[in-house]
C-alpha cells in the first residue's frame, strides 16, 4: 500500500494561514490593532468571492471541475492563498473607517493573479506577491489611505510581552521558512542586504546607522521578513536566486530612500517582483528563439538532402 506524498506547499499554506488568522484574532483584542472587524470581513469576501469567481470561469473554458470541488477540505485548502492575502491587506492597510479602498486592494490582489503572468516551467504563473501588490497599489492611488502604523502591532503590550510576540514571530517564521518554503538563503539575502544598505548610508550618504537599521527592530518588519516577502509562489526557488531577489528588495529600498518615496517596503518588493517577471518573459522568449535558430539549419541540411 502506498502512502500519499504530503503536498509541501499545501503543508505551508495552511501553517501560513493558521499563523496571520491567529495574528489578526490576538492583534485585535489584545495587541492593538487599530483596524476594524469590517476590514476583515470586507477582504475575505472579496478574495474568496474573486477567486472562486475566476476558478470557475476557468474551469469552464478548460472543461474541467473546479479545483475546489471535492468535499469541503478541498474547498478550504483552495481558499487558503485567498485567505492569506485578504487578512494581509485588513491588517497592513488603514482608512480609517472606509472599507472601499480595503476591497479594492483586495481585488487588485486577487485580479493580479489572473491577468499578470509569466512563463515559468511548464505553464504560466502569477509573478506579483498578491497582497503586496494589492497594498502598493492602494497607497499609490487612495492619498488618503497609509499602511498600517508600526506602533499598533504591540500597543496594548508592555514589559516582557513586548520582547515576547516579536521573538514568537521570529522562531515560528524561521521554522515556517525554513522547514516548508525553503526560503531561508531570501531572507539571509534581505537581512544582510538591509544591514549593508544601512552601512552604506552611513558612509557614503553621512546617515546614521541607528536610524536606517532602526526599522528592523519594528514587528512590521518582523512580518514583512517571514510573511511577505517569502512567498513562495512569487519568489525564485534556487538558492543564490533567492539571496539576489532579497538583496535587491534591500537596494530597491535604499534607492526609494535617496528619492524620499514613502512605503518603501511595499514599493520596493513590488518594483523587484515586476522586473523579475520582465526577465521571465525574456528568458521564454529567448529560449524559443535559441531553439529556432538551432532548427533552422537542421531543416535546410533536409531540404538539400
Amino acid at each position: 500500500m502506498q502512502t500519499a506524498v504530503p503536498d509541501i506547499r499545501i503543508m505551508a499554506l495552511r501553517r501560513f494561514a493558521i499563523a496571520i488568522s491567529l495574528l489578526n484574532i490576538l492583534g485585535r483584542t489584545i495587541f492593538g490593532f487599530e483596524q476594524p472587524w469590517s476590514y476583515v470581513l470586507a477582504a475575505l469576501a472579496t478574495t474568496y468571492s474573486l477567486e472562486i469567481m475566476f476558478e470557475v470561469m476557468l474551469a469552464r473554458q478548460q472543461k474541467q471541475q473546479p479545483n475546489f470541488m471535492g468535499g469541503f477540505g478541498k474547498l478550504v485548502d483552495f481558499l487558503l492563498p485567498a485567505h492569506i492575502s485578504g487578512l494581509a491587506i485588513s491588517m497592513l492597510l488603514y482608512s480609517n473607517q472606509r472599507v472601499t479602498p480595503i476591497i479594492f486592494a483586495a481585488a487588485v490582489a486577487i485580479c493580479s493573479k489572473i491577468l499578470l503572468r509569466a512563463p515559468l516551467g511548464k505553464g504560466y504563473r502569477h509573478f506579483l506577491n498578491p497582497s503586496n501588490f494589492g497594498i502598493t497599489v492602494t497607497l499609490l492611488l487612495f492619498t488618503s489611505v497609509a499602511s498600517a502604523p508600526a506602533y499598533h502591532f504591540t500597543e496594548n503590550l508592555y514589559g516582557v510581552a513586548d520582547l515576547l510576540l516579536p521573538l514568537v514571530i521570529i522562531i515560528s517564521g524561521s521554522f515556517l521558512n525554513i522547514n516548508f518554503t525553503k526560503r531561508l538563503p531570501l531572507i539571509i539575502g534581505w537581512v544582510g542586504g538591509f544591514v549593508l544598505q544601512g552601512l552604506f548610508a552611513m558612509f557614503v550618504t553621512g546617515h546614521s546607522l541607528n536610524a536606517s537599521l532602526l526599522p528592523m527592530s519594528s514587528l512590521a518588519f518582523a512580518l514583512f521578513t517571514f510573511y511577505m516577502i517569502t512567498d513562495p509562489g512569487t519568489t525564485p526557488s534556487r538558492g543564490w536566486m533567492q539571496f539576489a531577489f532579497g538583496a535587491s528588495v534591500a537596494a530597491v529600498y535604499r534607492l526609494l530612500i535617496i528619492l524620499h518615496i514613502p512605503y518603501t517596503l511595499f514599493i520596493a518588493l513590488t518594483l523587484v517582483c515586476i522586473v523579475r517577471g520582465a526577465y521571465l518573459h525574456y528568458h521564454a522568449w529567448n529560449t524559443k528563439r535559441l531553439a529556432a535558430t538551432q532548427n533552422q539549419p537542421n531543416l535546410a541540411s533536409g531540404a538539400e538532402a
